[in-house]
Parts: structure tokens; sequence; C-alpha cells
């Protein structure tokens, strides 16, 4: 009888890969960068372990949403206090934080628990071009 393979935690091999968002719509942008970071993408995934890949996005401020997304997406956050919940569409919010809209978006495709977070750790999203990530070696990754 064959056994499922499970992989361990000493047995992870970690890579840097860098997705360029200019131009590309959100959500296929996101969802292909959480199953990086979940790891899905190699033979070893294992549920219950933190299998994934560092992910670097570069060009945040350039990505695209299709349809009339910008203006009638809203980004909801409340203060914590009576009346203070703030609403602010899309484009406001990708001019203001392009970081944050991908992140978000990113987020919001992984587990909420702390694989999750320990998952969402290993992204890094830049608004322009650069990081300052080249001594890892990352590889371009396409859509």
């Amino acid at each position: 009888m064959r056994t499922t393979y499970m992989a361990r935690p000493q047995d992870v091999e970690r890579r840097w890969f860098v997705l360029d968002a200019e131009g590309k719509p959100l959500g296929r942008l996101a969802s292909r960068a959480a199953a990086i970071l979940r790891g899905k993408h190699k033979p070893t995934f294992t549920p219950h372990l933190d299998v994934g890949d560092h992910v670097i996005v570069v060009n945040a401020a350039k990505v695209a949403l299709t349809g009339r997304k910008l203006d009638q997406k809203l980004y909801t956050r409340y203060t914590g206090y009576p009346g203070g919940l703030r609403v602010m569409t899309y484009r406001r919010f990708l001019a203001e934080k392009p970081e944050r809209v991908i992140e978000k978006a990113i987020r919001g495709m992984l587990p909420r628990n702390r694989l999750g977070r320990a998952m969402a750790r290993k992204l890094r999203v830049y608004a322009g071009p650069d990081h300052p990530h080249q001594a890892q070696k990352p590889e371009p990754l396409a859509l």
C-alpha cells in the first residue's frame, strides 16, 4: 500500500519569483501570487505546511482593474469609533497606496490562520520597477 507524501519543514526549498504587475488584471495577478505563496505549484505541496516560495511584485501602481471597477469597487475600513466607517474608491486607493491594493487582494486568497499569515510574510510589493532583493536572484514569472 502506498502512502501520501507529506513534506517536512526541513525539506522545504524556497525560491524567489518576481511578478510584474504592469497592465495585468488585479485578480489574475493575485491568484497567481497566492498559489505560489501557498506552494500549490510544487509537487511537494502539503496543505498543513508553508511550502511556498517568496514573491516580489513590482510596478504595483500600474496594475489594471477591468470594467468600471476603478470607480465602482470600494475599499472600506472601520476606525473603531462610532461613525468611523471610511470608504474610498479603488481609483483613489490605487493612487494613495498601490502596494496595499495588491497586498489586500493576495491576502484575501490565503488561509485565515497563522499559516496564512506566515505565507503573507513572504510577499513583497513595490509601487515602482525596482526592488532591493537582487541578492536572492529572483526569477521572473509570467502570468
